[in-house]
């Protein structure tokens, strides 16, 4: 078993740093959309052998040293039956949308290993096959329900935010709700086999400082505190909220994942050494000349020389048009750094 994620996790990393990538297994690869156009995305994911099956693909093609399961954030809002569905070009599609402080009400807690057993058997199968650790996901409270409320995808969060403002009170207990379902989540997830867990906090980033604190790092915090001890390692990404960091830093998880905008060494200053770091290479430079990525690669790697606890991540996820050689480029890039041959001025 290839242990550098779990090391590194730990903060005693003495190796190479491990890299995997954010939506890792995706529409940039042909193997991937051969899958696709035999099954609907949510149908992929209901079905354990396709979703084990998919969640390798990387794994094989790459050699990444973490697998994350193929999932969706938006499970969760499907277990509470508001329905769920994918659009081509227009993504998730929640399809009755919470509207009222009496939607929410309507919502009953659901029994996951009922609703979402399919995930669980999908990770079962999982570690039987893999020779690296397999990371488990949710999606953070703020970020479910912003989806749940726009009933897709938004540009401004308009309603989302107009909702928090005006009733904060039947906001929180939508977040309370999600948060309940997404601890029982979890604890699904680490007792079929998930070795770690990433919580993805998409849209924190339209949140100002304070409503961070209050409708977003809240409901993270009662996670980390709500599901089963020993916790499991736990990874909080918030996109495009670097800002945030130290605030994150302060919940205590086992690492923070972090987009393109941070400067990592200086964050490493300020963020205890006993949280690790992932991130946070900018998925646009996967476009560049191959020789630019190898570059960036190692500008990277030199600025964290050292770390146990830094995991080599992008900071954000590739995207559909992106080159399969990229990816091997950036991966490959990373496996093969030495810090006392290599140097990036």
């Amino acid at each position: 078993m290839n242990t550098l994620l779990l090391e590194a996790l730990a903060c005693e990393n003495q190796s190479r740093p491990p890299v995997w990538m954010m939506r890792q297994a995706g529409r940039y690869m042909p193997s991937y959309r051969k899958i696709r156009e035999q099954y609907a995305f949510v149908e992929m994911c209901r079905n354990p052998e396709i979703a084990a099956e998919v969640t390798m693909l990387p794994i094989h093609e790459f050699g990444m040293d973490a697998a994350i399961l193929f999932s969706d954030i938006l499970m969760i809002p499907d277990a509470l039956g508001v329905g769920l569905r994918f659009e081509e070009g227009k993504g998730p599609i929640i399809e009755k949308p919470v509207k009222s402080c009496e939607d929410v009400a309507a919502l009953k807690k659901p029994v996951v290993e009922e609703a979402l057993g399919f995930v669980a058997d999908a990770i079962r199968l999982l570690c039987n096959e893999l020779s690296v650790p397999l990371i488990g996901f949710c999606g953070a409270p703020f970020t479910v329900a912003s989806y749940m409320i726009e009933g897709g995808t938004s540009r401004d969060f308009k309603q989302t935010k107009q909702w928090m403002y005006r009733d904060p009170e039947s906001f929180h207990a939508l977040l309370a709700l999600i948060a309940e379902a997404t601890i029982d989540y979890v604890d699904m997830q680490v007792a079929a086999g998930a070795q770690a867990i990433q919580i993805f906090d998409s849209w924190a980033h339209v949140l100002g400082f304070r409503q961070f604190k209050e409708f977003s790092l809240f409901y993270m915090n009662a996670i980390l505190e709500g599901i089963c001890k020993p916790n499991p390692p736990v990874i909080i990404y918030c996109r495009g909220a670097s800002v945030f960091a130290q605030e994150l830093a302060n919940i205590y998880p086992q690492a923070i994942s972090l987009d393109w905008n941070a400067h990592l060494p200086s964050l490493r200053n300020l963020i205890p050494s006993r949280i690790a770091l992932q991130g946070n290479f900018d998925p646009d430079l996967l476009y560049a000349p191959f020789s630019t990525i190898e570059e960036e690669v190692k500008r990277m790697l030199c600025e964290m020389d050292g770390d146990p606890g830094y995991i080599v991540n992008l900071g954000h996820g590739i995207k559909p048009d992106m080159s399969p050689e990229a990816v091997k480029a950036f991966v490959d890039t990373v496996k093969a750094y030495s810090p006392i041959t290599q140097a990036v001025e």
